[in-house]
């Protein structure tokens, strides 16, 4: 069961986050986004979502370097005082983008012209990311000192993985809730490419190298004093 877990599913999710993320693309280009319902309500959402997207963007950067710079993440948390901080840190922001994510998730039950535009994979996704972040708060809180076995443990494993030689006896030994962390993680990744989720990838590049837009308003000017018309 370990194998299909640590490794057979690791695999299918990254699989389908590529081939089906590239089909969408070139099959329907536009619905690339993440459909923002600002339009729609603005005040909830820019408290939501700017303390959501700080939040993930700082986890994943410390996750990411963790796993691609191992050495260099060893000698970020070898002070005492420095792990100690990152540890805390951790802490605030999972519990930071949990309420930040529970509050926008509110803010689509409660708000009837979001609550309709709301697909079912977006009550998922929502959902899946929530759990995670809560997951990863309980995880931090109850096994401390994630920064150190996250080297030792799960970037190795990761590593493993990405060069086809994968050990999932790297983390089979890890309580229930760090590998139900981990299986979470990667089906987030599967549902990644049917979701707004894929708005993540959609960098807005061209805007580097196109031409200048000229805009001109296609209406009359509103009359004021001193106007006159004929």
């Amino acid at each position: 069961m370990s194998d299909v877990i640590f490794v057979g599913f690791p695999y299918v999710a990254v699989a389908l986050a590529i081939l089906v993320g590239i089909y969408r693309y070139r099959s329907d280009t536009f619905s690339y986004s993440s459909f923002s319902s600002q339009l729609l309500e603005n005040q909830k959402l820019f408290w939501g979502s700017a303390l959501w997207h700080y939040a993930v963007v700082l986890i994943l950067l410390a996750h990411f370097i963790a796993f691609l710079l191992p050495p260099l993440w060893g000698g970020i948390i070898g002070s005492p005082s420095m792990r100690f901080f990152l540890e805390a840190l951790g802490l605030i922001l999972s519990l930071v983008g949990f309420l930040a994510l529970g509050w926008l998730m509110m803010r689509r039950f409660s708000t009837r012209r979001i609550y309709v535009v709301t697909t079912r994979m977006d009550w998922v996704v929502v959902s899946l990311l929530l759990f995670q972040m809560l997951l990863g708060f309980v995880v931090s809180l109850s096994y401390r000192w994630g920064g150190e076995w996250f080297v030792s443990s799960t970037a190795p494993w990761l590593w493993s993985l990405v060069t086809f030689s994968p050990k999932p006896e790297y983390v089979t030994a890890f309580p229930f809730l760090i590998q139900l962390h981990f299986f979470t993680g990667f089906l987030l990744i599967a549902l990644f490419p049917f979701s707004r989720l894929v708005h993540l990838v959609a960098f807005p590049i061209g805007y580097l190298w196109r031409p200048y837009q000229r805009v001109i308003w296609n209406r009359a000017p509103r009359p004021g004093p001193g106007f006159r018309t004929s």
